[in-house]
């Protein structure tokens, strides 16, 4: 592993050009890799691997639209594409990539697939982290591992198409091979990282359940709104509103951001927007402390994971969500959005 410095603490990470593609090929070179689910992360991971010369299979229901969408990304029933329980008993590597709510459902029956030695992956801590809730005990004679990309399971195929790979976390949670850690690292070259940093179960699901809940959607969502509402308030329009507050954003600074890093940021915008962002950030920050304090506190005692199992796993979930979406979708904010992301002169020229 090399070691890195993130902020005066001295970090291990496994780069792609330590632990290579090729290392990870041989490590894999016996096994039999089910990607159970084919919804968020399942697609990504499976084609990357496919494509990265690894013998992948997919389980998934029969006859919905995920089946469907498996059949035209290639994967062909009955050679590589079967029915959930009948790829988790081809698999050496079961990875569980079903939704948290379908992990639990499914669980008695995948674990009835398990042989000794092999090895159970998850993406997500979830269900091994909240067993109490969940259900979700393995047997004591498989490995238990993780990897988890940081992005969502279209970012892992784009990425890995476009050559740049994603960063993932990885765990191991049971040893019983002695080989555990090795297949981790494998898998997560294989899925198409660039880079890996070690975690536990437990803080992968900490930290992801208040980043997507947080920064990466929730509050984001909600503090755009909040800054859409206040000028349209005091009459602005509604592109205006928009474009200064999600467009330039997304299409803009976020992206400068990401390549050189905040204080590069405010030390080349203008003057007048360097000291107000400097002046007005710490009052943000400390505007939002009791909230994020409150957000942990959630995922920690378990809140989070039954308000998600409750509501993921009524049957009418689907519905409700719709409605929810369509809100959003149909309020003047986004509205004002759809016809800003019409005016992008890439969008103008299709």
């Amino acid at each position: 592993m090399a070691k890195i410095d993130f902020g005066g603490t001295m970090e291990e990470v496994v780069t792609s050009e330590e632990f290579t593609l090729e290392k990870a090929r041989e490590v894999l070179k016996d096994e039999v890799i089910a990607v159970i689910g084919y919804g968020v992360q399942g697609p990504g991971q499976a084609l990357n691997m496919r494509d990265n010369g690894i013998n992948v299979i997919v389980g998934q229901r029969k006859g919905g639209a995920s089946w469907d969408k498996a059949v035209a990304d290639g994967f062909v029933p009955g050679q590589t594409l079967f029915p959930i329980e009948e790829a988790a008993k081809k698999a050496t590597v079961i990875q569980y990539l079903l939704s948290d709510a379908g992990q639990v459902t499914m669980w008695p029956k995948i674990k009835e697939c398990l042989n000794e030695g092999d090895a159970l992956y998850f993406s997500h801590g979830f269900g091994i982290v909240y067993k109490e809730q969940t259900g979700i005990i393995p047997p004591e004679n498989v490995d238990v591992i993780l990897a988890a990309p940081k992005g969502s399971g279209r970012t892992v195929r784009t990425n890995f198409l476009d050559g740049s790979g994603i960063n993932s976390s990885f765990a191991v949670f049971q040893d019983y091979t002695g080989r555990a850690k090795e297949r981790t690292l494998a898998m997560g070259i294989a899925i198409g990282s660039g880079y890996l940093f070690e975690t536990t179960f437990e803080k992968e699901v900490f930290s992801d359940l208040t980043g997507e809940r947080g920064v990466l959607m929730g509050c984001l969502a909600g503090v755009m709104e909040a800054q859409y509402n206040l000028l349209r308030k005091n009459g602005h329009s509604p592109s205006e509103s928009f474009n200064e507050t999600v467009e330039e954003l997304t299409q803009s600074l976020i992206r400068l951001v990401a390549e050189n890093g905040m204080d590069w940021m405010f030390g080349n915008c203008s003057t007048t927007a360097q000291r107000g962002a400097l002046d007005w950030a710490p009052k943000f920050r400390d505007a939002v402390a009791p909230v994020f304090e409150d957000l942990y506190d959630s995922v920690k005692t378990g809140k989070e994971t039954k308000r998600v199992l409750d509501l993921n796993s009524a049957d009418d979930y689907r519905e409700k969500l719709n409605v929810e979406l369509d809100e959003i979708k149909n309020s003047e904010m986004w509205k004002a959005g759809a016809a800003v992301r019409a005016l992008r002169p890439e969008n103008r020229k299709k």
